[in-house]
């Protein structure tokens, strides 16, 4: 397969597949340029200092292509918007319907999201300034790979809930990072890492693993004290 001879609706086949794809495709690349149009829209309120909940909120929709309409607006329209995800920009994504964040995600100035693979933030995760998270790839023979006519790929990222990430930490492809984990500052994770662990360097390593077992069997608890939810 090459650019000259390339069937788009095949080419978008094997990128949603996770296989090799020709990312200067026609279509391929005018998913970027909504992307950076999107971001530019919403890096461009961030420098106003005069900015609503909503507006962040709204902005940040379009980046992921998220098409649900807002809630009415209210008195304390701030509150219906506390679930969503707090980012501070500038932020720079490279197609953004491959982001999923949860709940209460914050996100600091400065991050970059190479979303050719689908990346998942879990609930109530902090990401400090500088923060890259690289799910694209490329072929590792410089012939396949080929300058601006090879193909790239992508490996999916996926981060559990109550992680924090500390300063300029990159992550690459094909990562899963468990819940509660802690990143140190400045480090690269090149591998799946478990849950309650702090980790840090490059490549980042198990430095310390959490007690956390009280503090679980506690959310248990509550979670089963719960009323239940008799809503259709």
């Amino acid at each position: 397969m090459s650019l000259k001879d390339l069937d788009l609706v095949e080419n978008r086949r094997r990128w949603e597949n996770g296989e090799l794809f020709y990312a200067f495709a026609p279509d391929v690349i005018a998913a970027r340029r909504r992307c950076i149009a999107a971001c530019n829209d919403f890096n461009a309120i961030g420098s106003t200092l005069d900015f609503t909940r909503r507006q962040m909120v709204d902005l940040w929709k379009k980046i992921i292509c998220d098409d649900t309409p807002s809630p009415p607006v209210l008195a304390e329209d701030d509150a219906q918007f506390r679930d969503y995800p707090y980012i501070d920009g500038p932020i720079k994504v490279d197609y953004g319907f491959n982001l999923k964040f949860g709940k209460q995600v914050y996100v600091n100035f400065n991050s970059t999201w190479l979303d050719t693979a689908p990346i998942t933030v879990g609930s109530r995760t902090l990401i400090g300034p500088n923060c890259c998270f690289y799910s694209a790839t490329h072929p590792i023979d410089p012939f396949v790979r080929n300058g601006l006519t090879g193909p790239e790929g992508g490996k999916p990222i996926v981060i559990g809930e109550d992680c924090w990430f500390g300063g300029s930490v990159i992550v690459l492809g094909g990562v899963t990072i468990g819940r509660g984990v802690t990143v140190g500052a400045g480090s690269v994770v090149t591998k799946d890492v478990p849950d309650f662990v702090v980790v840090a360097g490059n490549p980042a390593k198990i430095i310390r693993r959490l007690n956390v077992a009280d503090s679980l069997e506690k959310e248990e608890a509550a979670r089963r004290d719960l009323p239940a939810d008799n809503t259709v």
